[in-house]
């Protein structure tokens, strides 16, 4: 996708939600496919900014599960820039993972199949995405509300 002026800021630097609301819908794409349900982000982590967006550059996301739970899917979204006025390579821009929980049509969650994993690379990605899983299951049980805001 081409970003353009009304994406950015007055310096032409595309705004971070605008790129991150197309990880979210490049996450959604991929977890989608796999559950064949609906589903919802419940979770973005380790969203990191790599190089700046200015308008006129071309974006794409590339997104990939790399675990899956009952009923929720981790998926890793990748974003490239490309400068389109240059000769030059794309460059990785954003990353993030994005934990997606499918529903059923009640708006309940509902089992998803498992990975099939085929590769070494896959098996230690899962393996990966399953510990952040159990640190991230651990941390939703609580809420930290301030007394006062």
């Amino acid at each position: 996708m081409v970003m353009l002026p009304h994406q950015a800021n007055v310096a032409g630097n595309v705004h971070g939600g605008e790129i991150m609301k197309l990880m979210d819908n490049a996450a959604y794409v991929v977890a989608h496919r796999h559950a064949r349900s609906n589903v919802v982000t419940a979770r973005v982590d380790e969203l990191t900014f790599h190089q700046p967006i200015y308008v006129g550059n071309l974006v794409n996301c590339h997104a990939y599960l790399t675990f899956v739970g009952k009923s929720s899917m981790e998926v890793s979204v990748i974003v490239e820039v490309e400068d389109l006025f240059k000769d030059s390579p794309r460059k990785c821009a954003l990353t993030a993972l994005f934990t997606m929980v499918a529903l059923n049509a009640g708006g309940h969650t509902c089992a998803v199949p498992p990975l099939e994993l085929t590769t070494d690379a896959q098996r230690a990605r899962f393996e990966e995405g399953e510990q952040r899983y159990k640190v991230n299951r651990a941390k939703a049980k609580t809420c930290p509300i301030p007394e006062r805001l």
